[in-house]
């Protein structure tokens, strides 16, 4: 068979309604984006110092990346994630359940536990291997979890691959989780409520006191996600709980090492014997591959920056409310956020593509954020801050999206403002700033 018909036979199937990859053919979206000229997606960054980034060989000031605390090039995290290489090589080259367990990653478990105020901690090689295994091995046929509606995409997963069941209550409503827990928490044995601490999306802080408020009338268990809060919530950046001064109170801590901790990777921390137990139950921990040696030192070199100068987490609080109040005053709609991820409310997608476009044109990256991560019809454009932004990356920034806001018609259109002001009540429940 010449390599002609072979082509034609891949790429015109002799019944294309039974092909598996008819939806891939069919799917055109992100192709039409492209074609116009507003493709968001994959950006190719050829350098960066953190704050700013080069890509397409143009300067951006960077808005839209989780390095809160701006460590990623801490000339002393790079050097730890150096040291790490030459001692112990590149990569673990197998799960730690087997032949990739290495003495540093159980001195990042035993600091995290420490630092997040927990008995211990498991680390596994991704935050979203974090949530899926350990909610996948925790609840059973029998048990429950309730999950905040606008928990991040890797707890969604994780209850889809649980064997128990899982009902979902309205963003930070406490009345609507007691709804639920009323209607159906005698039903099961086991019970966790699941919620981020800091809401990737919106920025918004998780009501914690009234989840362990209700977590104690229908005896539940609290699992906090502080993949966000991590750096940013708590005296030193402990999280959630440590915030609310209820740690005591979550049963479990999960986070991430890709945010603050300048790294990859993520852990859970709570009582030893549960963490004994995922340990040893988990698939994605044990079927994954180990955290690289350079990853856990960068982690643990992060971690020591984060005990000992708190003058990172005081400079992003100062520079998160410096954009807070301008971006407010400007006339954004921000969800009224009070952490360094402040999403700007533009409602429809193809403005959300064209602004995004047009500020990466004049040197700001910001980052889109459309269906599924949030309702149809609540575009955003989602904007994050680090300890590193200096004043004039700050001042180019609110220069730039003020001039592009008031172009494509955010900003002074008052009909347009009160609209975006009834969608953030409506589907976030929150009021105009």
């Amino acid at each position: 068979m010449s390599s002609h018909s072979i082509q034609r036979q891949v790429t015109s199937p002799a019944n294309p309604a039974k092909d598996l990859f008819s939806k891939c053919y069919r799917w055109e979206d992100a192709k039409k984006l492209q074609a116009m000229g507003l493709y968001p997606y994959f950006r190719p960054i050829t350098a960066s110092t953190g704050n700013n980034v080069v890509t397409h060989g143009k300067r951006q000031v960077m808005i839209g990346s989780n390095n809160y605390l701006g460590l990623t090039h801490d000339p002393r995290v790079m050097a730890a994630a150096k040291e790490a290489i030459e001692k112990y090589g590149t990569g673990c080259t197998g799960s730690r359940f087997l032949n990739g367990n290495l003495d540093l990653h159980e001195e990042l478990e035993a600091r995290l536990a420490k630092f997040v105020g927990k008995q211990a901690a498991l680390c596994f090689s991704t935050g979203f291997f974090v949530n899926q295994g350990t909610l996948g091995c925790l609840v059973g046929r029998s048990d429950v979890i309730y999950s905040d509606r606008e928990n991040h995409a890797s707890i969604v997963e994780g209850t889809q691959v649980t064997l128990g069941d899982t009902v979902r209550f309205k963003h930070n409503d406490m009345a609507d989780l007691e709804r639920v827990l009323k209607n159906s928490r005698e039903k099961y044995d086991g019970a966790m409520i699941v919620a981020d601490g800091v809401f990737s999306m919106s920025g918004d802080v998780l009501n914690l006191p009234g989840i362990v408020e209700l977590a104690q009338k229908y005896n539940c268990k609290v699992y906090v996600d502080d993949a966000h809060s991590l750096g940013v919530l708590g005296a030193r950046g402990e999280g959630t709980g440590h915030h609310f001064n209820l740690n005591d109170q979550v049963d479990l801590v999960m986070g991430t090492f890709s945010k603050s901790f300048a790294s990859i990777g993520g852990f859970i921390a709570g009582n030893a014997d549960v963490v004994h137990y995922i340990k040893h139950k988990a698939r994605p921990f044990i079927f994954s591959a180990a955290m690289s040696p350079a990853a856990v030192a960068t982690a643990l070199k992060c971690l020591d920056i984060m005990e000992t100068e708190p003058q990172h987490i005081e400079k992003l609080r100062k520079n998160a409310d410096y954009m807070n109040k301008n971006l407010k005053d400007l006339g954004f709609n921000t969800l009224n956020s009070t952490t360094p991820i402040i999403p700007l409310l533009i409602g429809d997608d193809a403005t959300t593509f064209v602004v995004t476009q047009k500020l990466c044109e004049a040197g700001v990256f910001v980052t889109p954020v459309v269906r599924p991560a949030v309702p149809e019809g609540c575009t955003l454009i989602r904007t994050s801050y680090m300890a590193t932004h200096t004043q004039e990356d700050l001042d180019y920034a609110l220069e730039n999206l003020e001039k592009i806001g008031k172009e494509c018609g955010v900003l002074g259109n008052p009909e347009r403002t009160e609209q975006l002001n009834k969608l953030a009540l409506d589907h976030f429940g929150v009021h105009a700033n």
